[in-house]
């Protein structure tokens, strides 16, 4: 029997039970359940542990305290999805017991397991019950009970999966959404899994890591048992911040409260790493600015995320891509009800959730252009970051992509009012493209720190106006602002001016910017649309 883990054999089990849970992560995933989606529970706790196998492989650790810190620190940044930034935090307090420790015993291991126990649940506001952090509790509890009497290692791991076996069974009963699907917690089974890998490679059979299983769980979850009336907030918003200043970390938790839900607040020395759900990921990314630069940004629409589980689980509507039942399609990329709701009544065929700060992938767009029933599918991608990705389709697709190079959601809905099935391709590619140089694109937004652009110096917090993505103006009100952006788009002699507004910005707002332009351009045809779009207050087409 084990009654010591050197560093040795402390990698090897961290690896045992990472290629133990990337062999099983669809079983996880079949597991998962809504209305917390967060992506893939199996993938996303799965990546996370991959990340800490990866600062294990490239470093060299005499020490498991040391082996345990580099592990913590590539799981706090690699953490993906609300089960990920838990797993890291699990690992976050087992590094804090074990720092600065050489081998170790039963004793010392347990307590690390309580400590990152601990640390999960000071993290996560409001904790539910049923969850990972039930389980992962219960199993610590099991082991620093035994591990006060017994020196052995494998019966305390024998042990910790035991009762937590048993507290997995319980967890369809405590958590009412699970027991509406009928499962256990994904989070909490794919913990167990990586304490079993660890007692495989403390046995000396550890597992290898290979290609994942894939399959499908007999108890995978039915999610067409919920409506997306089951969700309160749409996005998943997850982000890290650098730690830039001393501002308590408690604001923060206490401004989230107000706006979400699923909130996990994870404050390092060096960064700040946050899970919400929320129906404003923009005034999120604000507040967050507030304590330093964000290093990275990942939004997902969970409403959207449920519609695709339920067309995933029913199987393919067809064998691959949809039959082409007409010449052209379109799909556009926006983020916003109100900007989505635009492209609908345009015709797009397809909307793809996207922009400022969440650039979709290459694979998102493809999804979109396989799924139109046409021959030909023109792509509207809205912004210059996208550009790229869209232009990545055209050799993939099954289909002839045409990427018209719309810089902003103006300039595509002006290429979609151009947009003629009738037309030939090349004269409505023409006109098309030709449309996005007629728009003229103003929009406002915020500064995040302070800065100096071509000689402008600009104060954190202050409104920004960008005209055709350059620097217009900046100033404390919004008032001033305005009569920046009326003085520039005025040399284009505009007809037509759209002004569509975002999600934190509230009607009476948006009213008094339009009574402004319309006092301002009194010869122009005005309209005020609630566009619903984050990042920027306003978005402001003059044609």
């Amino acid at each position: 029997m084990t009654q010591t883990i050197d560093s040795t054999l402390f990698k090897s089990m961290v690896m045992s039970g990472a290629a133990l849970l990337e062999q099983n992560k669809q079983n996880i995933n079949d597991l998962n359940v809504f209305p917390v989606p967060d992506g893939d529970t199996g993938t996303n706790m799965s990546l996370t542990l991959n990340a800490g196998v990866t600062a294990l492989k490239n470093g060299s650790f005499d020490t498991v305290g040391a082996q345990a810190d580099a592990v913590a620190g590539a799981l706090l940044r690699g953490a993906r999805g609300n089960s990920g930034v838990i797993l890291s935090l699990l690992f976050r307090g087992l590094s804090k017991s074990l720092h600065g420790k050489g081998d170790i015993g039963s004793y010392e291991l347990a307590s690390a397991f309580s400590e990152g126990v601990a640390v999960a649940y000071k993290a996560v506001m409001r904790p539910t019950e049923g969850t990972i952090l039930t389980v992962s509790r219960l199993a610590s509890e099991a082991a620093l009970e035994y591990a006060e009497t017994q020196d052995e290692l494998e019966p305390m791991f024998e042990r910790m999966l035991e009762v937590g076996g048993q507290a997995l069974a319980a967890t369809t009963e405590q958590n009412p959404v699970l027991k509406k699907a009928g499962v256990v917690d994904a989070g909490a089974k794919g913990y167990l899994l990586i304490i079993r890998g660890m007692l495989l490679a403390l046995q000396g059979s550890p597992v290898e890591a290979s290609e994942p299983s894939g399959g499908t769980s007999q108890d995978s979850a039915q999610f067409d048992t919920f409506s997306d009336e089951d969700i309160t907030y749409t996005y998943c918003t997850e982000f890290i911040v650098s730690r830039e200043n001393l501002r308590s970390v408690d604001a923060l938790r206490e401004f989230l409260s107000g706006i979400g839900d699923s909130i996990v607040v994870v404050d390092d020395d060096e960064i700040i790493k946050v899970h919400v759900h929320t129906d404003m990921p923009g005034a999120v990314l604000t507040q967050a600015l507030t304590y330093g630069s964000l290093v990275s940004v990942k939004i997902e629409n969970m409403r959207l995320q449920h519609t695709q589980m339920i067309e995933n689980q029913a199987g393919p509507a067809s064998d691959g891509p949809a039959a082409p039942e007409k010449k052209y399609g379109v799909v556009a990329v926006c983020a916003g009800d109100g900007m989505r709701d635009v492209f609908d009544n345009l015709g797009v065929d397809a909307v793809v959730t996207g922009g400022q700060t969440m650039n979709p992938s290459t694979e998102d767009i493809l999804k979109a252009v396989e799924s139109v029933p046409a021959e030909i599918v023109f792509v509207l991608p809205n912004n210059k970051n996208i550009i790229m990705a869209a232009q990545q389709c055209e050799p993939l697709s099954t289909r002839r992509v045409v990427v018209i190079p719309s810089k902003t959601v103006p300039q595509g809905i002006s290429a979609m009012v151009n947009f003629d099935q009738d037309m030939e391709l090349e004269a409505l590619t023409g006109a098309m493209t030709s449309a996005c140089s007629t728009v003229h694109t103003a929009l406002v937004t915020y500064a995040a720190r302070d800065s100096e652009f071509d000689g402008t110096p600009i104060k954190a917090g202050e409104y920004l106006a960008l005209l055709e993505n350059s620097l217009l103006a900046c100033a404390p009100d919004l008032s001033l602002l305005f009569t920046e952006i009326s003085a520039a788009i005025r040399q284009f002699d505009p007809e037509v001016l759209t002004i569509f507004y975002g999600e934190n910005v509230k009607d009476d707002a948006a009213k008094t910017v339009e009574d402004k332009l319309s006092s301002d351009f009194p010869d122009a045809d005005i309209t005020l649309i609630n566009g619903g779009q984050p990042v920027y207050y306003y978005m402001i087409s003059a044609e």
